[in-house]
């Protein structure tokens, strides 16, 4: 380091290419506010929104439970609940919805510290490790959900059911007659009752506003069960906010068999030779974050297992040194230096290089000053 002149008041100059750390911070904090002032147009979106996104995550516990023969109702048992719940709904869509902006943001700091090749790798492991997770929040609400919840709600139904006695009907007593119908009628009259079936409800016209609107009371009903399911909202949530995690991280097993391969760490022959570990890890993985009955674990087995055999794929397809020169034909090197590094200005990467990541080929200090 320059050592600085005794007869000047100035501070050496620091060398090119290097940041302060003043300026690194700086730079993080502008970085900061802007991701965190781009989450707000997403966050009044997500309020203004939020209760028609929290009725399509109901959904399928709805259907789930009206294939059950019991009420598509979901309860509350505070005050606060269901607000609270609409709360943490819409600040994970905002943060789901704007994770790409944020990304982008980190992205802007860390860039100008990398070099050429490095850049490359990121520019695969994020459009790859975006797609995964949307196809786990699909994966989860087309296939699991609703195999998860028709077990959950058919659980136990018929413990504890008991023999209905008969018992024959006195003379002169006549059973009153009530309509069954899939919906309700078009122009209910007050008094006018019914069962709607798609519903599983007992329904009452109790008056007619100015309007033509009828105003209807109804009583749920349940079919011939012991335990009847009535679920909170915000444990629903919960359970559905831990299975969505719980997948995202699980869909990311090529990202990870990806990163280790260009680490060096594994081998497409190392996948391979292993698989049979592969299969019985999964299957533990997918029995524990399943509840346990076998059709539900197979249809989370078979995913994981397929994911591992994609990274391997995916490895082959993309060793570390191919990634590097960015796929294109390597320029020959002179014939005095047949293993020399890539320069920094050809940016080049010998096709003959190890599969893993490429170390720097130059100090910290001759990397370029941030924009």
């Amino acid at each position: 380091m320059a050592r600085t002149d005794a007869n000047s008041s100035t501070p050496p100059a620091p060398p090119a290419g290097v940041m302060p750390l003043g300026e690194h911070l700086e730079e993080l904090r502008r970085r900061i506010l802007f991701g965190l002032f781009g989450l707000i147009p997403i966050l009044i979106v997500a309020l203004t929104f939020g209760d028609a996104l929290l009725g399509l995550l109901i959904t399928p516990v709805q259907d789930a439970l009206l294939a059950a023969g019991q009420p598509a109702i979901l309860q509350a048992t505070g005050p606060l609940e269901t607000f609270g719940t609409y709360i943490a709904v819409s600040l994970i869509a905002t943060i789901v919805v704007g994770a790409p902006w944020m990304l982008y943001q980190l992205w802007c700091f860390i860039a100008p510290g990398l070099y050429d090749r490095e850049r490359r790798f990121v520019y695969i492991l994020l459009p790859l490790s975006a797609i995964l997770t949307v196809s786990s929040i699909l994966f989860l609400f087309r296939v699991i959900m609703p195999i998860v919840l028709t077990f959950l709600v058919g659980f136990g139904s018929q413990v504890g059911v008991r023999d209905r006695t008969q018992t024959p009907i006195p003379q002169g007593v006549t059973l009153p007659k009530i309509v069954i119908l899939q919906g309700d009628p078009p122009n209910p009259t007050p008094g006018d009752e019914w069962i709607n079936m798609a519903l599983k409800e007992r329904r009452v016209c109790v008056a007619v506003d100015s309007g033509g609107t009828p105003t209807i009371l109804a009583t749920p009903m349940n079919q011939d069960v012991a335990i009847a399911q009535q679920y909170r909202i915000s444990q629903y949530i919960d359970l559905l906010s831990t299975l969505t995690l719980a997948f995202a991280l699980a869909f990311q097993t090529p990202v990870v068999v990806l990163v280790l391969g260009w680490a060096g760490l594994v081998t497409p022959q190392f996948l391979v030779k292993f698989r049979k570990h592969a299969v019985l890890i999964t299957a533990v993985i997918a029995a524990a974050a399943t509840p346990g009955d076998p059709s539900t674990m197979i249809l989370m087995w078979i995913p994981l297992m397929l994911l591992y055999e994609l990274g391997g794929l995916l490895l082959r397809a993309f060793p570390a040194h191919r990634v590097a020169r960015g796929f294109g034909k390597a320029k020959a090197l002179p014939a005095s230096t047949p293993s020399a590094s890539p320069s920094r200005e050809s940016d080049e990467w010998d096709d003959d290089a190890p599969d893993h990541l490429p170390t720097h080929d130059q100090p910290p200090s001759a990397q370029p000053p941030r924009d």
